[in-house]
């Protein structure tokens, strides 16, 4: 399959940074948003994304689609890509949106690639990395926290991603692996403190991490659990907000209420920590992934660090089918890309460029 012509779908501060990106690894771009934009160095087309029928004839002039938008509005644009025989990527943390495109890869001709930013995506890439030095697997231990490098207020957070994405991992269930099986547990839970580079942050289990990494790992590790990272003291209110208030009940008034009290900030980090214990010929071993990702310049501007890293990766992750490096049909699981290949690509290099020490 030819494979040059992208579509990207929402050009918000993740969606137009992945288009960029895109043209300046010579890709042919056009991007979409609800009304055209002016100032960005590809073409842009304005639409309804709700009309189906005008999202569907668009189609028949490209070879791939990249959504960058809300989760709950991929389904039906993953079955238009699938209907055309399109590639598919996007960003998505919602799992039953995950299962849906997972079911349509059964009789794909493209590629279908949910999962693709930093997690599920990047994070997943990663423990995968860690977890083949083994020859026996005990635990895999994820975590990810996008945080404002100057918190304020009790919560300590800004919503610079998506804040239905925040609080729908807040409250859906966690997929983990407790004693060699897979199971779903609250969120929130599986309270730890751990610090990275002398910063003090706190994790718990949120829905949607791991991608696939469970289906993957199942019967090869005991303990496998996603986390995210937090200032202290953030989780305790976010229990009292969601469970003593019940605003888990109302996901639309939580999310408002968050975003005008904790509104985008323009210097953040991403902190990323992977852990695995096993044995290596006969003798326990940990091996571990640490870094923290400061706002950095990318395409001649200065881009948050959540923004650049989600999209470097879905970046890279499409640099590679484009290669030839994974595969062109069915369903792609992140936890099967190789970590070298990928920061070996001109998106994937960003994630050395960008890391602190």
């Amino acid at each position: 399959m030819s494979f040059n012509r992208v579509l990207v779908l929402g050009l918000g501060k993740v969606g137009s940074l992945v288009a960029t990106l895109l043209k300046e690894s010579d890709f042919e771009v056009t991007g979409v948003d609800a009304t055209p934009r002016k100032d960005l160095p590809f073409k842009t087309l304005g639409m309804d994304l709700r009309d189906s029928a005008a999202f569907t004839n668009l189609l028949t002039n490209f070879d791939a689609v990249v959504s960058c938008l809300p989760f709950h509005l991929n389904i039906p644009l993953a079955q238009a890509a699938h209907a055309a025989g399109l590639h598919y990527f996007d960003l998505t943390e919602d799992v039953p949106t995950t299962n849906a495109i997972l079911d349509l890869s059964k009789t794909a001709k493209g590629l279908m690639a949910p999962q693709c930013g930093l997690a599920p995506g990047f994070i997943g890439i990663v423990g995968s990395h860690l977890a083949r030095e083994f020859d026996d697997l005990r635990s895999i231990e994820l975590k990810v926290g996008a945080l404002p490098k100057h918190p304020r207020g009790s919560l300590g957070y800004a919503f610079n991603w998506s804040p239905e994405g925040v609080i729908n991992e807040y409250i859906n269930d966690c997929e983990v692996i407790r004693m060699g099986r897979r199971q779903l547990i609250p969120a929130l839970e599986g309270y730890e403190i751990i610090t990275i580079n002398g910063v003090q942050l706190e994790a718990a289990t949120t829905s949607g991490g791991l991608g696939t990494m469970c289906e993957t790992f199942e019967g090869r590790v005991q303990e496998l659990h996603y986390k995210t990272m937090r200032y202290l003291g953030h989780f305790e209110r976010m229990k009292f907000l969601l469970e003593e208030l019940h605003l888990r009940d109302d996901r639309d008034l939580v999310g408002k209420i968050l975003k005008n009290a904790l509104p985008a900030v323009d210097e953040d980090y991403v902190f990323v920590h992977g852990a695995v214990e096993g044995w290596k010929k006969g003798s326990l071993a940990r091996s571990e992934f640490v870094r923290a990702y400061p706002q950095m310049e990318v395409a001649g501007q200065s881009w948050r660090a959540i923004s650049w890293t989600t999209a470097a990766s879905i970046c890279a992750v499409i640099e590679m089918v484009r290669s030839g490096a994974l595969p062109q049909q069915g369903f792609l699981k992140q936890e099967d890309i190789s970590l070298d290949d990928f920061l070996a690509t001109k998106n994937g290099s960003l994630y050395l460029k960008g890391e602190q020490r």
